[in-house]
Formats: C-alpha cells, structure tokens, sequence
C-alpha cells in the first residue's frame, strides 16, 4: 500500500521509471510519447545530459545555503542571462520553486510597491475569467476558473475579473479580429473606472492561456492596448508567463510576440524543464528601486528561493534553448504540428478551433461545429480522451471547463522542443485515436 498523498485517490497509475527524449517509460517497460511536457515542463525533454551535468557538479560544489546569508554563482549567473534576454524594462529576478510562487510573489510585490510609494489605496488586483495562475491562496484568487475556485471561495481574496480574450466564443459577426481586441481590451478600462482608478494595483494576465483555455492567443493588438490602458491608470501589468513562457511559443518570452512588456512577469517550467523546481519573478527597475529606495525589504520569502542546484538546472536549460537554436526550431516544429492538426482534424465534426504558437496548442471540442454548442459536462470528454490517449501510449493535457469553467472541453499540447517530425506524426494520430475511442 502506497502511503503518497495522490493527485486523486481513485486512480492507480503506473509508475515511471526512466525517460528518452520525447518518450516516458514505466515499470512494465510500456513507452509513452510526452505530448504535453507533463504541464509544459519538459521543453528539452527527457535524459539531457548536459542539464544533468551541470546539477550534478554543482551538488558537488555547493548544494544550499540561504538566501537570506548569501547569494551563490550560479543564482547570479541565471539572473543575468535572463535579463539579457528580457523585454523591456525587466531588471531584476526573484527566484522561486514554481508558478504559484511565482505569481504569489507577483501579487504581494504589486501591493508593496503601492504602499512604499505613498498610495496605500491601491490594493486592487484585476484578472481576467478562465485564467489560471496557480494553486496559492493568492494566485487562486486572481485565477478566474470556476471550477477551480468553487470549493475555496470563502479564503480567496476579491480580486475584478473581467472577459478573456476569447476570439472563438466572443467575437461577435461583422467584427474583425482587430476590432474585436480592441473591444476585449477595453473591458479594462471600464473595469478600472468601476472601482476607482485610485484603487487598482494590478492587472494579471497570460499572454497565451495555458491550462483553462488550451492556448488560446490573444486578437491582434488586444495587448498593446492593455498595456496603454495600464500606462494611462499607473497599474502596473502583471504577465504570467509560467506556461507559455522560456521558448514555449516561439520566442524566449511570449510576450515579445504581441509588441509589449510588462512591469513584473512571472516564469517557471520550462525555466527548469523539469529538472529541479525552479520559477521566477521578474520586475522592472522601477519597481525594484522604488523597494530598494525605500524600506529596502520585500516583506516576502520562501526557505528555497535562489537555491544554487536548481539555479545550475535553470542556467544549463536557458543556455540550450537559447544556444541550440530552440527558439526557432519551436516556431519550425509548430507550424508542421498546426499543419498535421489541420489536414487530421480541420473539417472534424467535433473540433471547433484549433489555436496557439509555436509548440503550444490547442484543440476545442465540440457538440456541434456549425452552432459551436459544447458537449454536455456530464460525459466528461476531457477525461475520458485523456484515459484513452493514455492507453494509446499518449500522455497530453485534455481538460473540461473550456467556455466558463463548467461547459466546453479542448486538449493541450506541448511537446519538447526536441520533438521531430516522425514523433509530430505519431502524436497526431494517438491524438485521432483518443479522440475517435470516446467520440
């Protein structure tokens, strides 16, 4: 009898004892092609022997010491080649263990940065429904999944949240994509009006949303105009790039992709590709100095923040993926997988949209492709696909919850970035054999 705590206590799943590149393996020898990088984790995939390397020489260096009495080399090293490669302003790196922390960290700087420049008032956060951004009390309350956040409504914190910028769903006929995120953008403003331009700290928000959406890119210009209307208020913008971020779209930060920068920008798996945990907060100068210049001390900390084994994994992934020619072998790899998605699936009677970058993608399920009406939530689609694919030797990321967190269904993909064009083929057809198993 197993005394782990499970993800679900009804399940029994096999467990994995050896991984090859895109392939995980378990203890009955069974391989399974790693469709989503776990959760759009492992960006190199499985077995890189130089990330290996370079945890195991510094274990034999270094293995912890704490931030609070020291920093280390390879903390220092990883910090700056990320602001090397950094948009914008972004100067400065909090190290974390993961996403939620990340986000977490996000909020909380947000807020202190408010009080330490004399506007206490400011305390609001605004998000957007169908976001996900982490499991923390905080990043659960700026998450807007339904689902998600049923059962703990009483602990969350308000948080505003307004539409997504859902093209599928919400683009009304006669308007254009660029009309429509103008139109999505917009809904900011009228939110910051709501409540009071002087209360609002914050606005949050993933470039492409990973988890609740299934890679859902924004409109053309719905981010520029997000961040005039963060500019016109003095809130400062928020980019959750945990998911989407470190190469998963294309480019190093997704955000490049949409012309923009934010104020503090939040990354994790694929910063560590699954090799130690390992995320980060980022922020601009500004909002570090106004810190710096003042109290001196973010009112904030984690035991592992900076820790020199997993700041050596996140340098030795970073360098391979800006050193190998990741980045444009991810936008390569991505147009042939959106290819092979289109010839297999886009005149599917059930797939309503196939969305994303790079290798980062999406599938929504439908009832009804002309009316675009989703399945019923009582057949649980998502699930049963993702038991089916599993079988198939195929591990991916479907889920439920799509349109508001109880009604639509869609499939996430996120393969290594390693990935070749025999193994775009196999996940293309596991993918129609899950599909055609439960539909």
């Amino acid at each position: 009898m197993s005394h782990v705590f499970p993800r679900h206590s009804k399940l029994n799943p096999p467990t994995a004892i050896a991984g090859e590149g895109c392939y995980l393996i378990d203890s009955n020898g069974k391989r399974y092609l790693d469709g989503s990088g776990g959760a759009a984790v492992s960006c190199l995939g499985h077995g890189d022997a130089e990330v290996t390397e370079a945890i195991k020489a510094q274990l034999d260096k270094l293995a912890f010491a704490h931030s609070g009495f020291f920093t280390s080399e390879p903390a220092e090293a990883l910090a700056d080649l990320l602001i090397e490669h950094a948009p914008g302003q972004l100067d400065r790196v909090y190290f974390v263990s993961g996403g939620s922390e990340a986000t977490e960290s996000a909020i909380k700087l947000a807020r202190q940065y408010w009080v330490e420049k004399g506007e206490p008032q400011r305390g609001r956060l605004i998000a957007r429904k169908q976001s996900y951004h982490g499991n923390t009390i905080g990043a659960l309350s700026a998450g807007g999944n339904a689902w998600r956040r049923a059962q703990f409504g009483p602990l969350l914190l308000d948080v505003s949240h307004i539409d997504p910028c859902y093209e599928y769903r919400l683009r009304q006929d006669g308007e254009t994509a660029e009309e429509y995120g103008l139109r999505a953008a917009n809904a900011l403003e009228k939110e910051i009006l709501r409540v009071g331009p002087e209360t609002v700290m914050a606005f949050m928000a993933e470039p492409v949303v990973g988890a609740t959406v299934g890679a859902l890119q924004p409109a053309p210009g719905y981010f520029k105009r997000i961040r005039e209307i963060c500019d016109k208020y003095g809130v400062l913008l928020i980019l959750d790039e945990v998911m989407c971020g470190m190469g998963r779209t294309g480019t190093f930060f997704a955000c490049e992709q949409d012309g923009i920068a934010p104020d503090i920008a939040c990354i994790a798996k694929g910063l560590g590709a699954g090799y130690q945990p390992i995320g980060a907060m980022l922020c601009t100068s500004d909002v570090y100095d106004t810190i710096a210049n003042g109290s001196g001390f973010f009112q904030h900390g984690h035991t592992y923040i900076g820790h020199p084994v997993a700041a050596a994994g996140g340098l030795a992934v970073v360098s391979a993926i800006l050193n190998r020619g990741l980045l444009p072998r991810v936008r390569e790899q991505g147009d042939k997988l959106q290819e092979r998605l289109s010839d297999r699936f886009g005149q599917h009677p059930h797939i309503g949209d196939l969305r994303g970058r790079g290798l980062f993608r999406g599938i929504e399920l439908v009832e009804n492709r002309e009316t675009r009406e989703p399945f019923d939530p009582s057949l649980g689609i998502a699930g049963k696909i993702k038991k089916a694919g599993f079988e198939a030797g195929l591990v991916f990321y479907p889920m439920s919850g799509t349109i508001d967190g109880k009604r639509g269904d869609h499939i996430l993909l996120a393969p290594p970035f390693i990935i070749n064009d025999d193994q775009l083929d196999e996940l293309t057809d596991k993918v129609e054999t899950a599909i055609s198993a439960v539909i």
